[in-house]
């Protein structure tokens, strides 16, 4: 491979998602980031005088005083990272794909689009062969999922591949960064549960059915198990923790789910890409783990914590999982997506 970096941009960079792709893109080893692009009120001036910059860090030094320019396709790059709002996403990537650019988008306008891969690395590293029938010339379009879908489907994917997934159903506890900047009201949220979120359950029951489903050389053959899900804001500034049920198709033993979560490993590992974690289950024996405060960081904040394996009166068995989903769940798990397209001749 080329030690050459590869020029990146980045789209909606003064959003939470943005500023996120930007914090973990800074001294990476593949991606260098040339330009920012942001709406007309932000273009055309420096990049620290048009964000309201929210994260811990300080904003790298190499991108402070960058312009920031229009979401048109006339950037100095050859693969932007898309944190756009779905308002005006959907247009905007597909412009950047059709002139050529490498688009790996957070939002969720091309998802189901039937040449476009829903990508986890770990999962269905296989589905980016769609890349080869998508009509975007030199460029190309991939999506992650959701970020409660994406702790979920880590969890469920050895499940799959060793027993078979019949039915599941889902109860999400999830954080206030979930919904961006400014996010919820705190007269709302404090004190407080909301038990809705606009659109949430309806990705997490369709999207894993697409990302679990058998890419047969063409299109993507869906995944038909049932799938029931119940999605919650709660008090907590990052990472989604889940009360998942499963029924499979085969029941193994717990013994056989923990050997089976223990030894996942898939592509991002045998290629130790830069935002892999190394082992992407991490399993608690402790019955008050995972915990958000505690284990949403593990591994670079890119692998998920699982506990609470137990039976079930209703499925086979249910289980925890946590997710980091400012990082896993959306600008790392995007990047993810790029390293591994880079490190497969991709991204060209």
């Amino acid at each position: 491979m080329s030690t050459q970096k590869i020029k990146v941009g980045i789209l909606g960079a003064t959003g939470s998602v943005g500023q996120k792709f930007i914090q973990l893109l800074s001294d990476h080893p593949f991606f260098e980031i040339t330009e920012v692009a942001a709406s007309d009120r932000s273009a055309g001036k420096k990049y620290k005088d048009a964000v309201n910059w929210f994260l811990p860090t300080p904003i790298p030094d190499a991108i402070a005083n960058l312009t920031v320019k229009n979401c048109k396709p006339n950037l100095d790059c050859g693969v932007v990272f898309s944190g756009l709002d779905a308002n005006i996403a959907g247009e905007v990537e597909e412009a950047f794909a059709k002139n050529g650019y490498h688009v790996i988008s957070n939002s969720k306008n091309h998802r189901f689009d039937k040449d476009v891969p829903l990508l986890i690395p770990e999962v269905n590293p296989d589905h980016l062969g769609l890349i080869k029938v998508q009509n975007f010339g030199k460029g190309s379009i991939v999506t992650n999922p959701n970020c409660s879908t994406i702790g979920m489907l880590i969890a469920l994917k050895p499940l799959d591949d060793a027993f078979g997934i019949d039915q599941v159903n889902v109860v999400t506890m999830q954080a206030l960064s979930g919904a961006g900047y400014p996010g919820v009201s705190s007269l709302d949220i404090i004190d407080n549960v909301i038990p809705f979120i606009g659109g949430e359950e309806n990705k997490m029951e369709t999207e894993p059915l697409k990302i679990l489903g058998n890419f047969n050389g063409k299109e993507i053959e869906l995944s038909t198990f049932k799938i029931s899900a119940s999605c919650n804001r709660v008090a907590v500034v990052d990472g989604h923790l889940e009360s998942v049920q499963v029924k499979l198709k085969n029941k193994p033993s717990k013994e056989d789910i923990l050997s089976v979560w223990k030894n996942f490993k898939s592509e991002p590992q045998e290629y130790h890409l830069p935002l892999a974690p190394i082992q992407p289950i991490h399993y608690f024996f402790e019955d008050k783990y995972p915990q958000p405060r505690l284990h949403r960081d593990i591994d670079k904040g890119m692998a998920v914590a699982v506990g609470r394996l137990r039976d079930c009166n209703l499925f086979d068995y249910k289980f925890s999982v946590l997710s980091h989903n400012t990082v896993r769940g959306a600008a790392g798990g995007a990047i993810l997506c790029a390293e591994l397209m880079k490190v497969k001749g991709l991204l060209s």
